[in-house]
């Protein structure tokens, strides 16, 4: 029999019925899910090629937290522009900011009236030993990595003897999902929009070039806010732990949710690919806290 741990992909029961997850959560405690393959090419690329790496985004940001691990890794600066941080955040930082910072990224806040011509300064100023990575590590310098993820789940579906396969990953930019979708023609890739709705789901993938034909984005009976608490999220939180796998309150629970609501018309073998994220759980469930939810 097939070892999973040599793919970290394990079978997992959740509400009677049956997927694989392919636990990239585990892969490092910083830099880890989809974070990991994205910024795959740039975990190989050599301390001596940078000196520093821009980005911007949320405050809360797991690709922030990631680019923020990598540079301190490689003896990188790492300046990152955010809208204005809320008092309370920066009287006393949580989260993946709090570990951000102490990782040595420096953060600069811009007025909101001036946050999109700052982005767009940032991608134009360019230079030899700087390096600029989109929000999310939106780019397509993230193929490589994504094809390097595509190639352990084909070798694993190999190995299992499974002929069709769905893939199931949730989507902020949609960056994994379509080159995961280019990388495996013969599988089936679905995932949800997380931020915005499907129509800016597709737009920012069709930044990355046409929509493969094996790519669905599925939608749930009900759509959530970006980052904002709901009851049923964080039951499905609590019933993915139950069930022996912490997912993230973000991405992970409203993916689930909504591959819930479709599982019945699916007949083949599904695997959800983790995208990590669970340190970022500690500052939202605080805000669960603070509204009383839990």
């Amino acid at each position: 029999m097939q070892n999973y741990d040599d793919f970290r992909i394990e079978p997992f029961i959740l509400r009677n019925k049956s997927f694989y997850v392919k636990r990239d959560e585990l892969l490092d405690p910083l830099l880890s899910g989809n974070k990991y393959w994205k910024l795959y090419a740039l975990i190989q690329t050599p301390k001596e090629r940078y000196k520093q790496l821009v980005s911007y985004g949320g405050t809360q940001s797991n690709a922030m937290l990631s680019m923020a691990a990598l540079c301190h890794d490689k003896g990188w600066d790492f300046h990152y522009t955010s809208k204005p941080v809320p008092a309370y955040l920066k009287e006393q930082p949580s989260g993946n900011l709090s570990k951000a910072l102490d990782l040595g990224m420096v953060l600069h806040e811009v007025g909101h009236d001036d946050y999109a011509d700052c982005v767009q300064h940032l991608r134009e100023d360019r230079d030899t030993e700087s390096l600029f990575v989109p929000q999310g590590g939106a780019d397509p310098m993230a193929q490589t990595g994504i094809e390097q993820l595509a190639g352990e789940i084909k070798q694993w579906q190999q190995a299992q003897h499974i002929k069709r396969l769905n893939i199931v990953t949730p989507s902020g930019t949609g960056t994994t999902a379509y080159y995961l979708a280019q990388a495996l023609p013969e599988c089936h890739i679905l995932t949800t929009a997380v931020v915005g709705d499907k129509a800016y789901l597709r737009e920012q993938m069709e930044m990355l070039g046409e929509l493969p034909e094996n790519l669905t984005i599925l939608e749930g009976s009900k759509k959530y806010h970006f980052a904002k608490p709901y009851v049923e999220l964080l039951d499905m939180y609590h019933d993915l732990l139950d069930a022996g796998i912490a997912f993230d309150l973000i991405y992970g629970a409203v993916m689930w949710k909504v591959l819930l609501q479709h599982h019945n018309m699916m007949e083949d073998t599904v695997l959800y690919i983790h995208s990590g994220g669970l340190l970022g759980n500690a500052s939202m469930l605080d805000r669960y806290k603070h509204q009383r939810m839990l």
